[in-house]
């Protein structure tokens, strides 16, 4: 697997569909090059007010699919 470096530029806008969320984004995208002591894997970098809003979005959109699920199937109630 190839590593990158995922720079956020603007997050654009979010969705749910079938179990499946998706987020629209504008993004610098640049192969990580690997070096012995590092691990193999990619690094997401965004600036801290696109991780509020970022997390905002995502509670929203959980608490969303949340209300579709019968009440028997939500997490932690009854």
């Amino acid at each position: 697997m190839k590593p990158y470096d995922i720079e956020v530029q603007r997050l654009k806008s979010m969705r749910h569909d079938k179990g499946v969320v998706e987020v629209n984004i504008d993004a610098l995208v640049m192969t990580r090059s690997v070096r012995d002591d590092q691990a193999g894997t990619s690094c997401l970098r965004l600036p801290l007010e696109h991780a509020r809003t970022l997390l905002i979005l995502l509670k929203q959109q959980l608490a969303e699919l949340d209300k579709l699920q019968p009440r028997s199937r939500r997490s932690g109630r009854a």
